[in-house]
């Protein structure tokens, strides 16, 4: 930790009080480094999971249900949480509630390096989600709160590089180990998270000045609680589909989370402070933006999950050739969100939004139909797609926070941001549930009698010596398995780009017109 001189003599050396920030103008460069690293964890285990995923069943002998749930037990503590873990930084204070949320994402991180089985794997992915609950909004708001507003725009702007940088990377060099060093290598996946973690957290104890809680906020742990319940509750009904012996608890789970979802509801519409401000839904902008936002990470989320899987054991590519999958959708929204956010000022965020969710749209529609042609060449078959999908994506990405900012009034827009964040991340939840479930009931009925003995499961790489015409068989039955996910996903998209289009205001925004109303 900083000495009392050293932070006094820091202090005296910054800008004027007016531009002052809890931490002194020589350590915020500190805070940038630990935002950066911190906000890596999440997004290399994010991307490269799904490419590591064929592995990690072969390693573990995991179901598909197994699988969906490695990736779904992360999804749903990091989404019912997320805007707790928001509230837990205004209340405790920034730094130690970030530094809180990397110890236990990075010490969960180890657990899942050395799970010996599923079942282990999948309960310490929910442990790890609890520490992006906290981790993840404080990457963000500690930079806010240690910048001036005249430095901040600049320094999220790097914050943001970074981590585009990291999510295009990660799956590319995640690919390039899995391929050089065999299936057992996706521990270290999980194990990188610890120099990276333990830097950040030594960044920010010994450089950055502690800050003071903002306000006494609730963390609403039983709407947390409550809303952890009803989508696990949605997504186990949904992932039973799938799963062999426990189909018949599919119903029951999905009545109960519907009943739980009500219970949420009703629970944050009698809380003096929720999770959720529900009354934002009553502005039509607003929720509009958010049912076009579910709609586009389900369809977005459901591909990135099992188009590897497809591409791995069912096309037999490798994960290094695979890797670059994400590629396209990182560098696009890197490159592009700048020049189309300024776009979108000037004509509205209504037509960027809906024609972006249309050009994904016809990117999964591409997807379904190689997939149909039995056409399994993946540079001039899936990676051109895959661009067009980033295109279309970096055409919403930037278009729809500004919808959902604008839509609500100023003091709302955190509120509003984390909601939207939220409701991203519970698209992708159950859409890894939902489509898990359709692409195994479809590979199922295309091999007649069910999985046949001597055939995997549908993502689950083949086994040497398979007789060719059992192993056709496979492969088509895994080529209509994933086409029934992309047809599925291109209709939620250009579902997406009507609700956008019928909510989304169409108007040039007030500081493209050189006014003085735009944002700090």
């Amino acid at each position: 930790m900083p000495s009392t001189n050293e932070a006094t003599a820091d202090s005296v050396s910054t800008a004027p009080r007016a531009n002052a920030t809890f931490c002194p103008q020589t350590r915020r460069r500190f805070v940038l480094i630990a935002a950066i690293l911190a906000s890596a964890l999440g997004f290399i285990d994010g991307s490269i999971l799904a490419i590591a995923t064929p592995a990690i069943r072969v390693d573990l002998g995991a179901s598909l249900a197994e699988a969906q749930w490695i990736s779904n037990a992360y999804a749903l503590t990091l989404s019912a949480l997320i805007l707790a873990g928001g509230a837990a930084g205004d209340r405790f204070g920034l730094r130690l509630a970030f530094v809180v949320g990397i110890a236990l994402f990075i010490a969960a991180s180890l657990a899942c390096a050395v799970a010996p089985n599923a079942g282990v794997l999948i309960a310490f992915r929910a442990l790890q989600g609890i520490g992006a609950a906290i981790m993840v909004p404080g990457s963000l708001a500690i930079i806010a709160k240690a910048y001036p507003k005249k430095e901040r725009g600049q320094a999220i702007g790097i914050w943001a590089a970074a981590s585009a940088l990291t999510t295009a990377l990660g799956p590319v060099l995640g690919g390039l180990v899995l391929s050089t060093f065999g299936d057992w290598i996706w521990r270290a996946i999980f194990a990188i998270n610890l120099p990276l973690g333990l830097l950040s957290i030594y960044l920010l104890l010994t450089k950055v000045p502690a800050d003071e809680p903002t306000e006494k906020r609730s963390l609403d742990l039983g709407g947390a609680a409550l809303a952890t319940l009803a989508f696990g509750s949605l997504a186990y009904g949904l992932t039973s589909m799938s799963a062999e012996g426990s189909g018949h608890m599919s119903g029951p789970s999905i009545a109960a989370g519907a009943v739980l979802l009500v219970v949420f509801i009703a629970f944050e519409l009698r809380q003096r402070e929720p999770m959720i401000d529900l009354k934002l839904f009553r502005i039509g902008a607003f929720a509009g933006a958010n049912v076009a936002t579910f709609f586009l990470y389900f369809a977005l989320s459901a591909n990135l999950f099992y188009l590897p899987m497809l591409l791995i054991a069912g096309w037999g590519l490798s994960t290094a050739e695979v890797g670059f999958i994400f590629l396209p959708l990182s560098a696009s929204i890197a490159l592009l969100s700048g020049p189309v956010g300024q776009w979108s000022d000037r004509i509205g965020p209504r037509f960027p939004i809906a024609g972006g969710s249309v050009v994904v749209a016809f990117a999964f529609a591409g997807l379904a139909l190689l997939a149909h042609a039995g056409i399994h060449n993946f540079w001039t078959g899936v990676f051109p797609l895959m661009a067009l999908m980033g295109l279309g994506m970096a055409l919403v990405v930037s278009p729809l926070s500004t919808a959902i900012m604008t839509a609500v009034e100023d003091k709302d827009t955190g509120a509003a941001s984390g909601i939207n964040n939220a409701v991203s991340r519970i698209g992708g939840l159950i859409a890894v549930a939902a489509m898990g479930s359709l692409a195994a009931w479809v590979y199922s009925t295309m091999l007649d009698t069910g999985v046949r003995p001597g055939i995997p499961g549908f993502g689950e790489p083949a086994l040497a010596g398979l007789p060719p015409e059992l192993d056709a068989t496979r492969l088509a039955a895994s080529d209509a398995a994933f086409a029934a996910v992309a047809w599925v996903t291109a209709l939620l998209c250009l579902l997406s780009a009507v609700i956008a289009w019928m909510t989304v205001s169409g108007r040039a925004l007030p500081w493209s017109r050189g006014t003085d109303d735009s944002p700090d």
